[in-house]
């Protein structure tokens, strides 16, 4: 119990020295101060992955000074140079001390030996340098969040600071896109709010009202969808498959999706305003649209090698009623 009082103290901390001066200036929520809250729970979070966890015992003897585990943890790191995870680790660590030039390096030194192979050891890097320079998204630090984002799409934390870039680059367009397959991406309902309000602001809409439901209309669209024998022999029963609506004309991020079961397959999917990832663009606004249905080996919404997909264009103007088979093996 003392180890989480501690850390909610460090929360609270930072909230009142971190967040409240950057809202206080700003008089408004700007991307920073969204970069910050999230960057705050996710500092706290990280920490805790540090020094341990809830169950632990508490007391001195329970719970080791993060300097000496610091000290210990590099000890390991000369000994076996080659510990990625140990790097990635010695990074947050830094972190999560504020010695963040230190965090720089370590993050570094994990990228180094992964080739620059790893989007989340990228976004951790683009993170220190963001803390260390109080904030601003330098040049450096973006670029690393769009490399992140080409390497993993659909990276959480690649999206989230790869749209605050975008925006205060001037490309709202791309930072609400970003934000919107993020929140399709199940995002932590403590920001979800914040992201919307951004994206709204960012598109020319109006904000969203809190506790206010969307009207939910009925199925729009009837897919009798189905499955190829091929398909079947090469996937797993429990396989998922994603059955996306999207428009033809900027497919990124998705309009609807609707996850289910191959071994459900054959079946009727039908899609309504319900299934739409964001409130402000709701299915029924499209008049053209592309279903795409996805057998995904990996879980992952992202096309990837060896599933299988399908697609059809359709008129979605009078509740579209359509056949689609999963046929086409993505190489």
């Amino acid at each position: 119990m003392t180890l989480w009082i501690v850390l909610t103290l460090l929360c609270l901390a930072a909230l009142g020295f971190v967040i409240w001066p950057l809202y206080r200036s700003s008089g408004r929520l700007t991307p920073l101060l969204a970069a910050v809250i999230v960057l705050t729970v996710g500092l706290s979070a990280g920490l805790y992955q540090v020094i341990g966890n809830p169950n632990a015992p508490s007391g001195a003897s329970a719970a080791p000074d993060t300097d000496d585990m610091v000290v210990s943890l590099r000890k390991r790191l000369e000994e076996n140079p080659h510990d990625i995870d140990g790097w990635l680790m010695l990074g947050r660590s830094y972190q999560s001390m504020q010695r963040y030039d230190e965090a720089v390096a370590a993050f570094e030194k994990a990228i180094e030996l992964e080739q620059g192979e790893n989007a989340e050891s990228i976004v951790g890097l683009g993170i220190a340098l963001l803390e260390r320079e109080g904030g601003e998204v330098s040049d450096r630090a973006s670029s690393l969040f769009e490399h992140a984002l080409t390497l993993d799409p659909a990276n959480p934390n690649a999206l989230f600071y790869g749209g605050g870039a975008a925006a205060r680059r001037g490309d709202e367009a791309l930072a609400a896109d970003r934000w919107e397959a993020l929140i399709g991406l199940d995002a932590p309902p403590e920001i979800l709010e914040l992201l919307q309000r951004k994206v709204n602001e960012w598109r020319g809409l109006p904000a969203p009202v809190p506790g206010v439901p969307q009207d939910q209309p009925g199925a729009l669209i009837s897919i009798n969808l189905s499955v190829a024998e091929a398909a079947i022999a090469s996937l797993p029963a429990d396989a998922t498959v994603f059955v996306i609506a999207r428009d033809p004309a900027a497919p990124s991020p998705p309009i609807a999706v609707s996850p289910l079961r191959l071994s459900e397959l054959p079946a009727i999917v039908e899609l309504g305003d319900s299934d739409s990832m964001v409130a402000a663009r709701p299915l029924s606004g499209f008049s053209e649209l592309e279903i795409v249905a996805r057998v995904s080996v990996s879980g992952q919404p992202m096309a990837q090698s060896g599933d299988w997909s399908g697609s059809v264009l359709i008129n979605a103007n009078n509740r579209a009623k359509v056949d689609l088979v999963i046929d086409q093996p993505v190489p």
